[in-house]
This record gives C-alpha cells, structure tokens and sequence, in this order.
C-alpha cells in the first residue's frame, strides 16, 4: 500500500531545504510529522535513544531529533549484540568534536549492522574555516553556513601562529578521533575527488588523508573519490542514461588517487586500477561493493563515510547502503517497501540538510540518481548475504506510486552554500508555476497499468531484491551511446545553469526494461 505522507515529504523536500532551526516556522507541522514518522520506523525494529538537537544547536542541518541505534529490538539480537555506547558520553564527545569538520556536520551514527555503525559526516575543517570571516564564532555560536568568505590566501602554519592558539587544531580534531573511536570505527571512506577543498583562493577544508600530523593514521583510510553533484547535470542532460557517462578526471582540481589497502580488494575481484575508466554506472557499483564488503567483514568494526560537506555524495551511498542491507533483510526486517523508502528519503536525505531545491534547479540530480540506480544492483553479488538464505515467504500485496512532486518556479538568487559551486539557485513552491517536476513512481514489480510504477517488495528462496520494471519506452527516444562518453564537468557548476529544468515530456524513469532472463533469488524479490 502507499505510504502516507510520501507526496507531503516529497513536495516539503522540493520546496526547501531542512533547517532544524526552522522546525517550527513555516511548514513546521509537516516537518514534525516527517521527523515524528522517521522515529516511528526506526522504532519499528530497533531500540534507540534520541540526541536533541532542537533548534539546531548542535548542527543547523542535521536532524532535530538525531537518532542513536543502540540495538535492534527483537529478542534475538538484543542478546547476540549489546550497546558498549552511553547515551551521555556519547553526547558530550559529539559537542566537543564537532568544530572538527565542515560546516559542524560531526560523525553520526546512521546504520546499525551487526552491532556496527555505519556513521555519515563531513570533511575535516580546514584552517580556511576555523579562522576565516566570524569563522572562529560561527562554531562556537552557530552563526552562518559560509565562515570563509572573504579571507587572505594563507597557510595552515601561518593561521596557527597568528591565531596565537597552536593547540586549537589538536584539540578539535583529537576530540574528532575520540569520537571515532567511541563509536568503534576503524574504516573512513572519503568520497572527495581533491586533497582538500579550495575556495576563494585558499583551503578551506581538509581530508584525513592529508592530515600532516598523521593524526588519523590509526584509522584504515579509504580513498574513494566520486563525482560532486555537478557532475550530475550530465547525468541529467544524456537522459539520465548513467551508462557511457564518465568523469573527466584530468581536471586541474581532482588531485586526490583511489587508494585502498590490499587486504581490503582481494575477495572482490575488481580491477582498481581501471577506475578513471569506469562509468557512472561501474564506478558506483563497485564503491557499493567495497562499502558492503567492509560492513560485512568479520571483524566489529564500524564505517565512516563521507564527501565535502555531506550532503549529496554521502547519502547516495549511505541511501544504497541501507537498501540494499534491508533487502536482504538484514536491517529494518519488518518495514515495507514504500516504508523504507520514505525512512531513507525523509532522514538520509531531507532531515541531513540535501538541498534538493537548489539541485533540481541546477540540473543535479544526484537524489533522483541514487533510485534510478537500484536496478543496477539487483544481482546476488551485491548480497550482504554469505551462505545463509531466507526462507520461502510468499509475496506482499499491493504497491505504492511516488506522487508528482509539486509545481515549482525557479528563482535566480545567488549564493555560496555549495562547496562546489560560485553560487546556489534558490527554487520555491508556486501553486501558479507553468511547468511541473514529476517524480514518476519507482516500478520493481509490475503492477496493474503500464503506464503506473509500484515498487513491491517480495520475498523468494533466499536474498531479497529489488527489481525495476519500466515500459520499453520507444527507440527514437533512447540516446544514441555507442562506446563510452567522456563528460566533462567542471568545477563550477555556474555554468551548469539549465534553462530547461522543467520537464515537458521525458521522464528520468521511462529508461530501459532490465533483462528479466534467469532471475536471481535476489532479483524475484
């Protein structure tokens, strides 16, 4: 069945970005029925405890109630798996680190596998943030997103000797560590395709892997870089054909290699080496590999994963990561479809601060990307699934259909609040706008009309799936792709500008039918 309130989340995600300090402003009732319904899903298998961040106190665009799984609530596991996490310490070490990194975005806990946590966050802060513009208040008084603005083009070395305070970097990111560590992780996977982020002429963030003092070299580093959000207007402008698309990696700024350790590559049968040829397609296929790979491995400990500012690459692959986990019924066991669905848009994505408005605007459609995707991932090599198999459950009834999102008018209002971009366009809702965005439902099992999308959950022999099912739209609207395409994107995505944002005819869900030959157990689901 559908999802009540999917089309109110949707169509609040289109109209503004989330900001906890705003919670009981315009559109608060509907915000506190999104974050009201996210706490009534996750209770749904897990018992956990809630750390207030009421009028964003702590970070003005993470959730206002952050949720801390401390285990999943059936008997079974609460035995197999006990919290070693106290509630208040666990607060206290988040308060002290999160000067640490970007924009205050700390390391949160978001998945428990396990007794793992699989933990989202920012970068590192650099000295660009700490000592720009009103920089140093705006992480002890929550003052505005953009604290560099407007700085001289200088070293590390030299903010420290003139902020008379040598200490300070120690000591943030020594807290950044201890949280770390408290929550036992052991992996950081650092999705940045540059060593640190450069914005109006100096350094502005950092990355563990740069970290001069080593500070992080107790933690196995991953580094994984992945295209920002800008590349996704290409995305976008190919008709959302992910197939052929590849990053242009010789850009003056993508400075940052792909570097795994040996020990972690070798069950998985990929060449690594190959990366910078890889489409969006294979890129993004076989980082969900290597993350699952690690979350699966024997061991307990727990991930990090994280881009710039955490809030476009991140919840793709925390998004996927989490679907993916739940369909083989590892996590979130007795949430529907529709229902994991909206617990992943409404906490992954909204409640973290995803500026959806200002993507859709510029053409960047990585929240669209990461559910298009899920077709690609339907075979039993991306099952966390190791020799045991489900048993035979017959299938659930009915489906649900994502409703259109809302109408929208586009506003040319120029901003910083993109890491990755001159400026940020600023939508808003209008009930009089002449276009419309139309998120068309997400099809994994036919249901009833063709021209209507349902995503249902069933279950089979063993690994649940996900399968996509969309009518073979026809031949003159498929784009031509005969051999790879190299897209080029910039670094700036001003130029990424699209006058077409509205769309009039194609939608980003009329793609291909999947191959429906010699269903795996995971994809039958």
């Amino acid at each position: 069945p559908q999802e009540p309130g999917l089309g109110e989340l949707l169509e609040e995600f289109s109209r503004t970005q989330y900001r906890a300090k705003d919670g009981s402003g315009t559109g608060g009732s509907k915000v506190e029925r999104i974050e009201k319904r996210c706490l009534e899903l996750f209770g749904r298998d897990y018992c956990f405890s809630v750390i207030p961040n009421t009028n964003g106190d702590i970070c003005g665009h993470y959730p206002r109630h952050i949720v801390f799984l401390e285990y999943e609530s059936s008997e079974k596991e609460k035995d197999t798996f006990e919290s070693t996490v106290q509630v208040s310490k666990l607060q206290d070490l988040i308060h002290r680190s999160k000067m640490a990194r970007c924009r205050g975005r700390f390391v949160c806990p978001v998945i428990l596998f396990k007794g793992k946590h699989i933990c989202r966050s920012a970068t590192l802060a650099g000295w660009g943030e700490l000592y720009g513009r009103s920089g140093y208040n705006y992480f002890f008084s929550g003052g505005a997103d953009d604290a560099w603005a407007d700085v001289e083009d200088v070293t590390e070395e030299d903010c420290a000797l003139r902020s008379g305070d040598t200490h300070l970097f120690d000591k943030v990111r020594g807290y950044d560590i201890k949280l770390l560590r408290y929550l036992s992780v052991k992996y950081i996977c650092d999705l940045m395709v540059e060593n640190k982020k450069v914005k109006f002429g100096m350094n502005v963030t950092s990355s563990e892997k740069v970290d001069k003092a080593q500070r992080y070299a107790d933690f196995t580093l991953l580094s994984i870089p992945y295209p920002g959000c800008e590349f996704f207007k290409e995305y976008k402008d190919r008709d959302y054909m992910a197939e052929g698309l590849i990053f242009n990696w010789k850009q003056d700024y993508v400075d940052a290699p792909l570097s795994i350790p040996d020990f972690l590559t070798h069950s998985l049968n990929i060449d690594w080496s190959q990366y910078q040829c890889w489409d969006l397609v294979q890129q993004t296929q076989n980082y969900l590999k290597l993350l699952l790979s690690l979350v699966n491995s024997d061991d307990d400990s727990g991930l990090l994963v994280h881009c710039i500012s955490g809030w476009d690459r991140t919840p793709l692959f925390i998004s996927l990561l989490r679907l993916s986990l739940w369909a083989d019924g590892l996590i979130h066991t007795s949430l529907k479809p529709a229902e994991i669905l909206y617990l992943t848009v409404a906490y992954d994505w909204f409640l973290f601060g995803h500026m959806l408005v200002d993507r859709l605007s510029k053409g960047e459609e990585i929240f669209f990307f990461c559910f298009n995707f899920l077709k690609h991932i339907t075979s039993e090599e991306f099952s966390a699934l190791k020799t045991q198999r489900r048993k035979s459950l017959p299938a659930r009834d009915g489906g649900f259909t994502l409703e259109d999102i809302c109408m929208l008018r586009r506003k040319d209002r120029g901003s910083t609040t993109s890491l990755g971009s001159d400026f940020s366009l600023v939508m808003e809702n209008s009930p009089g706008a002449t276009g419309s965005f139309t998120y068309e439902a997400v099809e994994l099992v036919p249901a009833g009309a063709p021209t209507q999308a349902a995503w249902r959950k069933s279950h089979s022999s063993s690994p649940q799936s996900v399968l996509w099912n969309r009518p073979q739209p026809s031949e003159d609207r498929l784009p031509s792709h005969q051999g790879l395409v190299e897209a080029r994107s910039s670094s700036s995505s001003s130029s990424n500008h699209s006058d077409n944002f509205f769309r009039m005819g194609s939608s980003p869900l009329e793609v291909p039918k999947p191959r429906l030959a010699a269903l795996s157990d995971r994809e039958t689901r």
